[in-house]
């Protein structure tokens, strides 16, 4: 079975930072606009390095998103940042009215999604953030897994034209994945080859499902493993490709179950190969205040989850 190594527990939105760095000294229509929370986006450098192409707008984050999508008019490509609560649900109207509906090309780049937001608790820890992106028409939504993919995650989408949704997070985690690799928008990658079942997961999640999978490998239970970094487009072709050939399905994902990544898997089966599936996702419920691993061990959504999830949906086959 492939394994893979961390080279290094680092923060996803450092990746983000770094790959915003880049943007500004090879792409001059870059633009970057924060709500007050330019160092904990990791923008401090592309601040530094271009002041003139950096707009610090304050705790308005409304405004924001609307001097986004003008400035898209003078062919600027702006990267707004601040908290993905703050990004989303704070701004939804915006988004939707603003952005989306109009096609313009502003990339939403937000951090600390999800539960690993940890201490500020429930308010700031939004986990339906990718149902609501996810169903705006013309919504790019990626995911990426740890700090390499989302610096070229950031980079890709600069390329992209129209509306990104970029979701990142707060803790340090596992470093796996090719250090200045290619990152193709809508294409899933295959980190595991398996048989009997599939695992499809996304962001933070990916490195439990890898970890989950050599505790089944020693159970002789051979798990295929996809990292589904965009989460729209999804890659249909390679999810019925794997569930075709294993049989059954587990998605994983640090997000509300109703409007996540499952979702869009089970609808993708449902319509084309439908298999048992099973979910690991927050089951309709808020956060709260806490240590990052232990929420995520309180919630579920770690590699032990997993190994039931699999257990119990190779049963239902």
């Amino acid at each position: 079975m492939k394994t893979y190594t961390n080279t290094g527990n680092k923060d996803t939105r450092s990746g983000f930072g770094a790959g915003l760095e880049t943007l500004g000294k090879t792409n001059e229509k870059v633009v970057a606009l924060c709500a007050d929370l330019t160092g904990s986006l990791k923008m401090d450098a592309f601040k530094a390095n271009h002041p003139e192409r950096f707009f610090q707008v304050g705790i308005a984050e409304a405004n924001m998103i609307g001097l986004a999508a003008g400035m898209t008019v003078g062919g600027q490509i702006p990267f707004t940042g601040t908290f993905a609560n703050f990004s989303t649900g704070r701004v939804y109207d915006q988004i939707r009215q603003s952005i989306a509906y109009s096609d313009k090309n502003v990339k939403i780049c937000a951090s600390h999604a999800g539960l690993t937001l940890g201490e500020d608790g429930a308010t700031h820890q939004i986990l339906e953030d990718i149902g609501l992106m996810k169903m705006l028409p013309g919504m790019v939504v990626i995911n990426p897994c740890d700090y390499n993919q989302t610096k070229a995650a950031t980079i890709a989408i600069a390329e992209h034209h129209g509306p990104v949704y970029l979701r990142f997070g707060r803790p340090s985690v596992p470093n796996f994945t090719a250090e200045n690799g290619n990152f193709q928008i809508g294409k899933a990658i295959h980190l595991i080859e398996g048989s009997d079942v599939t695992i499809v997961a996304t962001g933070h999640l990916v490195w439990e499902a890898l970890e989950a999978a050599k505790i089944l490998n020693e159970s002789n239970i051979s798990a295929e493993v996809i990292n589904i970094h965009t989460i729209k487009p999804l890659d249909e072709e390679a999810i019925l490709k794997s569930a075709a050939k294993t049989g059954c399905v587990v998605t994983a994902e640090e997000h509300n179950i109703l409007g996540g990544l499952g979702e869009s898997v089970s609808r993708t089966l449902c319509l084309n190969y439908p298999v048992p599936q099973e979910f690991i996702a927050t089951k309709d419920t808020f956060g709260e205040s806490g240590i990052p691993t232990q929420l995520m061990d309180k919630y579920g959504l770690n590699k032990e989850a997993i190994v039931k999830a699999v257990n119990k949906v190779i049963n239902r086959k």
